[in-house]
C-alpha cells in the first residue's frame, strides 16, 4: 500500500511537470474549452485525436492518450460529464477514481488534477474538493506518490486547501 501526498497549488495545469495531467473531459472526449481547451491548444490536435479514437467512453471513466507537446507524458482524460454537459457528485468521485485506477496501471508516479465539474459542469469547488480528495485519500497505489491539485482560480485554490487541511 502507498500512502500518496496531496499537494493543492494555483496555476495552469498545462504547465505540470507531473508524469500526467487530468483532462476534466465529456465522455465523448472532444476537447473544446476550459481545461480540455488549453490542454489542447498547448499539448497539440495529436491528444484529441488520441482521445476520440479511444471513445466515446462512459461517463465516470478514463481513459489515457500521449501528452503531446506537454511536459507531461501523458493526458488522462476524465469523463466527469456526458453530451448533456451535466456533472454529479458520483460522476466526480467515479471519474477520479477511474483516472486513479489508470494512473496506476501506468505506473505513473504523479498526477495532475483539475477540478473536474467546477467549469461548464458548475459544480461548487467546495463540494468538489471534498470528493475529489476523499477518492485519492480512499485509493491504494502500488505506484502513484503525488497527486497535486492544480487549480486555476483562488476560490478553487482555497477549496481544495481547506479541505486537504481538514484531512490531514
Amino acid at each position: 500500500m502507498n500512502s500518496v501526498r496531496i499537494e493543492v497549488v494555483k496555476g495552469d495545469i498545462t504547465e505540470s511537470s507531473c508524469d500526467a495531467v487530468v483532462n476534466a473531459a465529456n465522455n465523448h472526449l472532444w476537447m473544446g474549452a476550459g481545461v480540455a481547451g488549453a490542454i489542447k491548444r498547448k499539448g497539440g490536435d495529436i491528444i484529441e485525436k488520441e482521445a476520440i479514437a479511444k471513445g466515446p467512453i462512459n461517463p465516470g471513466d478514463a481513459v489515457a492518450t500521449t501528452g503531446g507537446a506537454l511536459k507531461t507524458e501523458y493526458v488522462i482524460h476524465a469523463a466527469g460529464m456526458g453530451q448533456d454537459l451535466r456533472t454529479s457528485e458520483e460522476l466526480i468521485r467515479k471519474s477520479t477514481e477511474s483516472t486513479l485506477r489508470v494512473a496506476d496501471e501506468l505506473k505513473l508516479k504523479s498526477v495532475a488534477f483539475p477540478a473536474i465539474g467546477t467549469g461548464v459542469g458548475g459544480f461548487d469547488p467546495l463540494d468538489c474538493a471534498r470528493i475529489m480528495i476523499a477518492a485519492v485519500r480512499n485509493f491504494t497505489s502500488a505506484s502513484l506518490e503525488k497527486v497535486e491539485f492544480v487549480l486555476f482560480d483562488e476560490t478553487s485554490r482555497k477549496a481544495f486547501e481547506s479541505v486537504k487541511k481538514e484531512i490531514e
